[in-house]
């Protein structure tokens, strides 16, 4: 009797049939931990499922796994979908997995949670990243839905607290499959258009999927890359996304968001009327303390009496003249003796015709010293006289003395007729005392 052999390709196909036939085998749920993941560099992932006394291999293609929202990780639970067969070529079986989610936590959830770890690892949430946002912009960018309550509430908010500025609203889709591209898209934008000086990027309350795509990795790059500074204002105040991590400042809700783009007109309305009368105060102050040191400084002494300001200099001018006469004739004293004295040598030692000659050359120069003397006096004399009449001419007593007097409204000189009015009553300065005079008309001079 003849033994028919299978072959193992055989084996395995019939193996192979069994499985495809069981029902219970399709669309199988399990359980378990994950081991050993690759992902491959087609898209695939290959991982074992094991628990505490079982493991399977198990794999899934990359049509599925671009639709997780998280990355599988050894050592996660998770709850899989598939069916089991068999893998021909390695002789085993296999579970090939349709759906994949987190056992005890929700995927989406995870998915924030491991790009949240692996963007504050990269360093896209510190501080020293963070651009100041400018106290008064110019021009305010908005990156979120055309149509909303969203865009009304910000519209309405940066109108009612800061008019002054320019908004310009750069279009984006906020829920779906391609909501993250497109507020990349309008992010950039804003970027290059060159006058938006703060980027306000949000959209209106949701669950976590309608908020997903704030909470996607390029949306988080675009932001962190933004050379514009960027509020966020997703959700409500208790929701929370990648995007209000990296943003330069958080805002709880769109309209939280556009108010702190800008300062209230309100609070710089008090601010600049608070200035204005510390302004006014100051100027009040300096110009009384001012008045007042100008008032002093016309009662002082030298104002009240400037002729003696410059008596001293009257003092030592005939004091140095009369030094200068005495000294010069002190000299033409000792020149006088001692010619004399030359003059009694040589007629003692000389003769008469010589003496006589001699004493005609000394006489012509005596007189010539005597008369460089009395023009040197002159001019002493003369300049002395110059600066006598100088002094005078600026004391304003001696103006006042020919006829002038000065008009004073209180403290305050007139200047011109228009500061007067009739009925006003004035002080007159006279140079030798006042008089208070009220104005009975006012004759203006007609201009030519």
């Amino acid at each position: 009797m003849s033994t028919n052999y299978l072959t193992v390709q055989a084996l395995t196909k019939y193996i192979k049939r069994k499985f495809e036939a069981d029902p219970h085998l399709r669309d199988v749920y399990v359980k378990g931990e994950l081991s050993n993941v690759k992902v491959h560099n087609s898209g695939h992932i290959f991982f074992t499922l094991k628990d505490d006394r079982a493991q399977i291999q198990a794999i899934m293609y990359a049509s599925s796994a671009s639709t997780l929202p998280f990355k599988p990780e050894s050592g996660m639970k998770v709850l899989l979908r598939g069916d089991t067969n068999v893998y021909e070529s390695a002789g085993r079986y296999q579970l090939y997995v349709k759906d994949m989610q987190p056992d005890g936590l929700g995927s989406l959830h995870l998915a924030f949670e491991q790009l949240k770890k692996e963007l504050q690892t990269r360093g896209l949430f510190k501080e020293e990243f963070k651009q100041p946002i400018i106290k008064y912009p110019r021009c305010i960018g908005v990156v979120t839905a055309q149509t909303g309550a969203a865009i009304r509430d910000i519209l309405a908010t940066l109108q009612s607290h800061y008019p002054l500025a320019k908004v310009i609203i750069f279009p984006a889709l906020v829920q779906g499959k391609n909501a993250a591209a497109s507020i990349v898209q309008a992010i950039h934008q804003a970027n290059d258009h060159g006058e938006v000086d703060t980027l306000i990027v949000g959209r209106g309350g949701g669950s976590i999927e309608d908020l997903w795509a704030f909470n996607e990795e390029l949306v988080a790059e675009a932001i962190f890359e933004s050379r514009v500074p960027i509020i966020s204002g997703v959700g409500h105040e208790t929701d929370t996304t990648i995007a209000d991590f990296v943003a330069d400042m958080r805002a709880p809700t769109p309209t939280a968001a556009a108010k702190m783009a800008v300062p209230d007109q309100t609070d710089l309305m008090q601010k600049i009327l608070s200035m204005q009368a510390r302004i006014h105060q100051n100027t009040q102050a300096l110009v009384k303390h001012e008045r007042a040191r100008l008032n002093r400084i016309r009662q002082a002494y030298p104002m009240v009496y400037p002729e003696r300001l410059y008596r001293p200099f009257i003092d030592e001018l005939l004091r140095l003249d009369d030094r200068l006469i005495r000294a010069t004739n002190d000299v033409l004293q000792k020149n006088r003796s001692h010619l004399q004295q030359l003059a009694n040598r040589l007629q003692n030692q000389c003769p008469l015709k010589e003496i006589q000659y001699e004493l005609k050359i000394v006489e012509r120069h005596n007189n010539a010293l005597h008369h460089a003397m009395q023009q040197l006096l002159q001019q002493q004399k003369n300049r002395f006289v110059s600066t006598i009449r100088t002094l005078e001419a600026l004391n304003p007593l001696a103006i006042m003395s020919r006829g002038y007097a000065i008009a004073y409204d209180d403290q305050e000189v007139i200047k011109t007729v228009d500061s007067m009015m009739v009925g006003q009553t004035l002080r007159l300065h006279f140079h030798d005392g006042q008089a208070n005079v009220a104005v009975q008309s006012i004759d203006k001079a007609q201009e030519e």
